[in-house]
Parts: structure tokens; sequence; C-alpha cells
């Protein structure tokens, strides 16, 4: 494993952390490995916050979306043993469609270009306002034609993927859910995925749960729904662990994968632009792609009713990031950017060299938390509040045991200023300098807020100690 990875995943955990304090989301799993092995699994929060249940890396989660890249890997895999091609029409496979349906290809439902329309004419069952379609629903959504022209444009159609999974039926001539379980969960070794509900009854699942805005409190959404029919877009249950690993095999450097090099390869290219969004993404089959700071990635996205999820894998260093959330205003999305921000960081600048790094550490004042994060030969002045809590970091260079100075700043900040730490008798550092700006511990910080605001009286003295005394003009 390389050096600087344990340092950055050891700081990426310190800011999850924080960032579950300040956001007050119900909890989250971030799962990250490298290679094919995990180098960080943790959990935050609660199961349900309704029931008090802690939240633990062995909880399912609904991860919607991300099944799109199971049932791309199913029909690769078919693909690799010859019995089917990309460029087969579905009507190949599945009868009575409408006839501009049944001549798409496979390939084109994979890539989100066969115009097929996204969620029907009721998608209800995405507000919990109806179930999920099952085959005959869906079938009967797909009488009508297509809602643009098959390959022109990125449309992204779970009805497609629903689609495939009819395909996979009648070639196979099993159920959808048992073959690709078979074929690509337990093949893959994925011991705690499921291709929808129901799970084993021993087995811990996450409720999801509401945002606040609407009701000033969040309440549990269940998340123990069959997709049914639509399945094969958004019906797996897995945990991060699993998520992690799973993904990390679609890696074309990856050393063991349930697909060859070629299929994966296939997978990941970039076919598709997602038009008419401010972020630079692309669609492959079944996995989304994008560049983040200099990093490329693919991987997925994930959203049902109460969960949001997301992984990406960085195949440049043979990592895999994954984040799971069981609100459905959760920020999985945004948690990955930061951890692949935080660990791009390390990559570039390394571990920290023995000089700095004692200097890691969080640190309070009444504006919030600074974090020090030792790096290469400097230390950085993080804000564990930011998504990219490393952004315009400034830089401490270390000149003694205690001593340094504010190397590399904002103009608007302490550029050129001195940084000290203070330390009690026992020797232990009890306060931080940097420039004027004292920093002390959570601990006293909040004292010293009950003490100044939470007695009227007090600050009421310390208001006229510190009044500048008025002066008439002449």
């Amino acid at each position: 494993m390389r050096k600087w990875l344990a340092p950055a995943v050891n700081y990426v955990s310190r800011w999850m952390e924080f960032q579950m304090r300040m956001s007050e989301q119900p909890g989250c799993v971030i799962a990250i490995a490298h290679k094919n092995r995990m180098v960080l699994e943790q959990a935050f929060g609660h199961a349900d916050l309704t029931r008090g249940i802690p939240l633990t890396p062995r909880h399912r989660f609904r991860i919607a979306s991300h099944s799109k890249s199971f049932t791309a890997a199913g029909v690769m895999k078919l693909r690799e043993q010859g019995k089917l091609k990309l460029d087969d029409e579905v009507g190949h496979y599945v009868g009575n469609l409408n006839p501009r349906i049944a001549r798409t290809t496979l390939g084109q439902i994979l890539s989100h270009s066969a115009g097929i329309v996204r969620d029907g004419k009721d998608s209800g069952q995405f507000s919990d306002r109806r179930g999920f379609l099952d085959a005959d629903e869906l079938m009967a959504d797909l009488q009508a034609p297509p809602a643009i022209e098959p390959n022109t444009r990125f449309k992204y159609s779970n009805h497609g993927f629903g689609l495939i999974g009819l395909a996979i039926e009648a070639l196979t001539g099993e159920p959808f859910a048992s073959w690709i379980k078979r074929e690509i969960i337990d093949a893959a070794g994925l011991d705690e995925t499921h291709p929808d509900m129901p799970i084993p009854r021993a087995a811990p699942m996450a409720s999801g749960h509401s945002g606040k805005l609407i009701l000033g409190r969040r309440v549990v959404i269940p998340g123990d729904f069959p997709t049914n029919a639509i399945a094969p877009a958004g019906g797996v249950v897995s945990t991060g662990r699993d998520l992690a690993l799973f993904f990390s095999q679609l890696s074309p450097k990856a050393r063991a994968s349930v697909l060859s090099v070629s299929s994966r390869r296939e997978m990941v290219r970039r076919q598709w632009r997602n038009q008419h969004s401010s972020l630079e993404r692309y669609y492959g089959l079944g996995t989304i792609s994008g560049t983040l700071n200099g990093w490329d990635w693919f991987g997925h996205s994930g959203g049902l009713q109460g969960y949001i999820t997301r992984t990406c894998v960085i195949p440049e260093h043979d990592l895999t990031v994954t984040v799971m959330t069981n609100a459905i205003d959760g920020w999985a999305g945004l948690w990955v950017d930061g951890a692949m921000h935080i660990l791009r960081a390390f990559s570039q600048h390394g571990a920290p060299s023995r000089k700095v790094r004692d200097w890691a550490g969080r640190w309070w004042s009444l504006w919030g938390a600074v974090d020090l994060v030792p790096i290469g030969n400097k230390v950085l002045i993080a804000a564990p509040g930011f998504i990219n809590p490393i952004v315009d970091a400034g830089e401490i260079e270390i000149s003694g045991r205690d001593q340094g100075r504010i190397a590399v700043a904002d103009g608007y900040s302490s550029h050129g200023e001195p940084v000290r730490r203070v330390r009690a008798g026992s020797g232990k550092v009890v306060e931080i300098w940097l420039a004027g700006s004292k920093l002390l511990p959570e601990g006293k910080i909040a004292k010293e807020m009950q003490a100044r605001y939470d007695n009227p009286a007090a600050g009421e003295a310390t208001r006229r100690r510190t009044r500048m005394p008025l002066r008439r003009s002449r």
C-alpha cells in the first residue's frame, strides 16, 4: 500500500465525522478499497432515528441505480459467453414491444441512448404512491413509441434497464433475480448483496428517512419494498464494503473480476456526454464517468426514496470510494468528491514527514473548527466544514518543535505571520496560535462560550469592560 494512503484515509475519517455532526444527517457509511482490500469501512449516525438504532457497516442500504452496473455486467458476461451481441435488437429477445423500441439495440439501452421513456406514464413508485411495476405493467408502458429518436443523445431510462432484465430472463430461461445473484453477485464474492427485497431476516437493514424541511423533522421511509420489474434498474441492496469491492472489480486494472478486461473497458468507455448539465459527466454501459481535479473516475450513483448513494473508482491509484446515506437529502455525492480531494492531495504531497506528523489535530474558536493536517513537509490549515476541506488551505512551515509560520495563505488571511503551540506543564499541547488567533480544544471553547453568552449578567460585564469610551466631537 502506498505510504500516503494510510494518513489520507485517517483524515477522510476525521473529516467525515465532522461533516456528519454538521449536516445532522441520520446515518452514513463510507468504504474505501485499495485494489481488492478495504482500507476504510466506517459507519456514523443511526440506522433508524425513531428507534435510536446505531448504524453499523453491516447494515444494508438500497443502492438504487448502482443496480444498473450489476445488470450491465450481466449482459457483458452473456456477451463473453457468445449468447448475445450488443448490436442485437431487443425485440429479438422480448416480443410485443412497440416496433420502434423493438428495433433499439441492447447497447443503446445500456448506454441510455435508446430514447425510451424514463419512468413511464406514472412514476408514483418513486414517491410511494404506488408499488413498483410488474412485468405486465412495464410491458404496457413499452407499447408506446420512444420519447425521442434513438441514438441521438443521452436520455436516462429506468424502463430501459427493466427491459434489459426481461431480455436476460428470456435468454437464460430463469428469473432475473436468481440469475444475477448467481452469475454476478455470488461470482464476485459479495455475501452482503441481494438483487432486491426481501433480504434474509438475519441481515440488518438501514431504514430510509425523509428530509426535515417539509415537516420540520425527519420521518422514517421504510426501504423494504420490492422493485419488481424495475429491479435491474434499481433493486439491489448492499453494504458499503460489497459495493466498493464490486466496483473495484470493474476497473480494467483489476487482477480478478467477473468480467474480462475487454468487457470492463467497454463498460467504462465514455459513450455519451450528459447534455444540459454544468457537470462534465459521461455514460458508458451501466457506468457514469468524469474527471475531478485531474483524476479520471468511473462509478455510479443511486437514489431511492430514503437513500442516496455514490461510488467512484480512480483506476490510476486502484482506489474505490463508496458513500451510502439513509436520507432522501443525503450528501453522498458531495462526500465522495470531498474524500477524493483529500486523497488526491496526499497522493501529490506524500505522507507527513517525521518533522511535522505530530502537528495533527482539530482546534476550535468561536468561528468554528480548524484542522491541522500534516502532509509531506508542511501542515495544511484545513476547514472541515467545507465539502473540499483543503481548498485554498493555508500552509504552515515548521521551524521548531512548537514554532512555525504561515508560509502560504489567501491574501485576506495571515500570510507570513507566526504560528506557535502552547504546552501545559505536563508537556501536552493545550492551545494553538495562528497569527493572532488563539485556538483551543472544543470543550474549552464550549465553556468559554457558555460563560460569555449563556449568562446575561456576565456577558454584559464583559461588554462593559471592552466597550470603547465615546469621544465628543469638537
